[in-house]
């Protein structure tokens, strides 16, 4: 039921965000969103601190976020300290203060209560904004991101509401440096391969507009989403059909824990036998949080699919 709730989401937010430009380094690095030493002293005296319609006149020192990106960031430059309350789904860094909140049916008087002096959403459901607002209670939306750039936006806005600026800049311009190597490593193909992204057993998949279709996009390869009906959006329902004749040489599983499919499970598919990705092997079985979420941890997917592809061409040329 979430996952059906999450791609539903997931289309309306991505129909509501402008189209970027294509990011300058199309990777990410493997950076991880906790930390092993203490975390900086947050700088005070960069408030009253404003991003968009949002302004703190002091450090926020209550966080409740109900983005389980946004978590991941928050930790990440070293922010954790200040975050008392994580929703449901925010299941990273280990050690998140993760509560009974949900993000996508949110209990205004719930959240209220941890006393929050800011609250970040990835999306608006059910006038929530409206209702903390009337309660004096800040908050800031994150929609999901189309594009790296955008991650790298969004971790600086969380750097500059929450005193930790540099902290901000170092993880986004390390992201970047590490993204680039990952892609530099994987020569172009000699011919692209192709790819499906599975996102749930019922075959809904992602196209290149997409930030993990551009993940792919990045690595050369032809998405065979792209191909599917126009006005089914970016995150178009395939048929069984559809997808074995366009016979991927890569499949992704971003709906393992969701779903339970696995390359074994897919073998059994009615038909699916035939496709290329199953005679060589070639079903990548990804954590669905990795792959769905556009923080920190997205450096680790590029390097899964940069491995991934590499094993691919030799596969190819032995």
């Amino acid at each position: 039921m979430f996952r059906r709730t999450l791609i539903a989401f997931l289309a309306i937010a991505t129909a509501a965000i402008p189209a970027c430009g294509e990011d300058t380094a199309p990777g990410d690095s493997a950076t991880s969103p906790s930390s092993t030493s203490a975390a900086p002293t947050p700088s005070v005296s960069a408030f009253p601190a404003t991003v968009g319609d949002v302004t703190l006149p002091t450090l926020p020192e209550r966080i409740v976020s109900l983005s389980a990106t946004a978590t991941e960031m928050l930790f990440a430059i070293d922010a954790g300290a200040q975050v008392v309350a994580v929703d449901d789904q925010s299941n990273y860094p280990p050690g998140t203060p993760m509560t009974k909140l949900s993000g996508f049916q949110p209990n205004v008087e719930a959240i209220a209560g941890y006393t929050p002096d800011l609250v970040l959403v990835s999306y608006d459901p059910g006038g929530l904004v409206k209702s903390l607002k009337a309660l004096a209670i800040p908050t800031l939306i994150q929609p999901a991101a189309a594009s790296m750039r955008d991650s790298y936006e969004q971790i600086a806005d969380l750097g500059t509401l929450t005193g930790h600026t540099e902290e901000a800049a170092t993880l986004a311009e390390q992201m970047r440096s590490d993204i680039a190597g990952i892609v530099a490593s994987v020569p172009p193909p000699s011919d692209p391969l192709s790819v499906y992204h599975e996102l749930d057993d019922t075959f809904f998949s992602a196209t290149s507009r997409t930030f993990v279709g551009k993940i792919y996009k990045a690595f050369g390869m032809e998405n065979i989403a792209d191909g599917a009906n126009g006005k089914a959006g970016d995150y178009p329902q395939l048929s069984s059909e559809y997808i074995v004749s366009a016979d991927p040489d890569l499949i992704v599983l971003a709906d393992t824990v969701c779903c339970g499919q696995t390359a074994a499970t897919v073998g059994t598919r009615p038909g699916w036998s035939s496709i290329a990705a199953l005679h060589m092997g070639e079903v990548l079985e990804a954590d669905d949080d990795i792959v769905s979420r556009w923080g920190p941890r997205a450096v680790d997917f590029y390097q899964l699919v940069a491995d991934t592809v590499i094993a691919i061409e030799q596969q190819m040329a032995a």
